[in-house]
């Protein structure tokens, strides 16, 4: 089997909606309403100190991470990839794409959280460099509680 070409990209006004939507489906499942819902993709698209990366495949998103980048922080506010296209490594090169734009930014840490049960992401992220920070009882609408994961960047830096 051969891997499906992708590129990854910023997020335009045309993936609005499908981001939307694998947010609802893929993260969101199991929680009341829908937080992520498309105004709210369209606000973080627009927003200066957020960046909506997208893996492009044939002009669909194949997947997707809403980042937000402060002073000294950077924080992966959402992330998904379709099913279809998971264990391809599309998602290991959207978050080493964040990582390092957040260090050529000056960043010195990236946040993520997931919900505690979710040990496929928590591995995911160790395999990375993140490390448990905190354990958040009750994050998602009093129903789930989250992990949340820290990486300090500079370790980063030393590697290259």
């Amino acid at each position: 089997m051969h891997a499906t070409p992708y590129r990854l990209r910023l997020a335009d006004g045309g993936d609005i909606q499908e981001i939307a939507v694998m947010s609802r489906c893929l993260i969101e499942v199991g929680l009341r309403g829908w937080t992520w819902h498309p105004t709210r993709v369209a606000r973080a698209l627009r927003a200066r100190e957020t960046c909506v990366l997208v893996a492009d495949i044939g002009g669909c998103a194949a997947g997707f991470a809403i980042t937000e980048f402060g002073d000294t922080r950077a924080h992966l506010s959402l992330f998904a990839v379709k099913p279809a296209h998971q264990r391809r490594g599309i998602g290991l090169a959207m978050i080493e794409w964040l990582l390092e734009s957040a260090l050529t930014a000056g960043i010195d840490h990236f946040t993520v959280e997931m919900r505690a049960n979710n040990f496929a992401a928590r591995s995911f992220y160790e395999a990375l460099g993140f490390r448990q920070q905190q354990y958040i009882a009750g994050y998602y609408q009093n129903i789930e509680p989250a992990i949340r994961m820290r990486r300090d960047l500079n370790r980063l830096a030393t590697l290259s």
